[in-house]
């Protein structure tokens, strides 16, 4: 019996692909993804089925083709994601807080020390903000379920790391140099792409002016998309390469 191999890095690419097809045809026909070994996978019967069959598989091509970019991006987040999910298991809600309160209290004391009173109660409030956020995050992924953690505890992890430094930066000049010019770089990428349709951009730049707190609206909004992209990603790394154990 000959010793198994490891698929070579073109061959793996493969392995990737079609199990990102398969869970393509999961979406719309039964037993597609790892299918059983007694009822193996669903074959179309039917004229009818056939055809939707082979348009459905050929409408996931290009798809599975622009999806993979995504799908490595999730296979380098997962081992990040799943660290602190260890680590926040191991914490629980409580001890989540407590180190949030820890990281964000200095935060906050060196706010107290070199900010106006403004800038102190802006960054308590940021923080303990981002504390409830943290907290939030341990207790969406204990709760379990794909969908809980890709809608509700990524975009509150996200949250709880961008906040208290964004608002930060709006009364400290040391802060804002490194935070804003790059916030205002990255405004201005999406509004000239992701939102240059249906007059998206035109509307924010017509109603909005980046100044002042629309850095924190701004970097709320990006928390939650970006929650979801990277739940979104971790989530199809999971499915095309599952974890031992899952």
């Amino acid at each position: 019996m000959g010793i198994p191999t490891r698929p070579g890095f073109l061959g793996a690419i493969r392995i990737d692909l079609a199990r990102l097809h398969d869970a393509w045809m999961e979406l719309a026909f039964p037993r597609q993804l790892d299918a059983g070994r007694i009822l193996g996978k669903w074959r179309p019967t039917t004229a009818t089925q056939r055809i939707s069959y082979a348009g459905w598989a050929a409408l996931g091509v290009p798809l599975v083709a622009a999806g993979y970019p995504l799908l490595l991006f999730g296979f380098a987040a997962r081992f990040h994601a799943r660290r602190l999910g260890t680590a926040g298991a191991r914490l629980g809600v409580a001890g989540a807080v407590l180190l949030s309160l820890l990281l964000w209290g200095a935060l906050t004391a060196v706010a107290h020390l070199r900010l106006s009173f403004d800038g102190f109660v802006a960054v308590l409030a940021a923080s303990l903000a981002a504390t409830a956020a943290a907290a939030l995050t341990v207790f969406f992924d204990r709760v379990g379920g794909r969908a809980t953690s890709v809608l509700l505890a990524y975009p509150a992890g996200v949250t709880a790391l961008f906040l208290p430094p964004v608002v930060a930066a709006l009364y400290s000049p040391a802060v804002a140099a490194v935070v804003l010019p790059g916030s205002y770089t990255l405004a201005v990428w999406l509004l000239d792409n992701v939102l240059a349709v249906a007059g998206v951009s035109a509307f924010l730049r017509g109603r909005f002016t980046l100044e002042g707190v629309a850095y924190v609206a701004m970097w709320f909004g990006i928390a939650v998309p970006s929650g979801w992209l990277l739940g979104t990603a971790v989530a199809l790394a999971d499915v095309v390469r599952p974890r031992r154990g899952d």
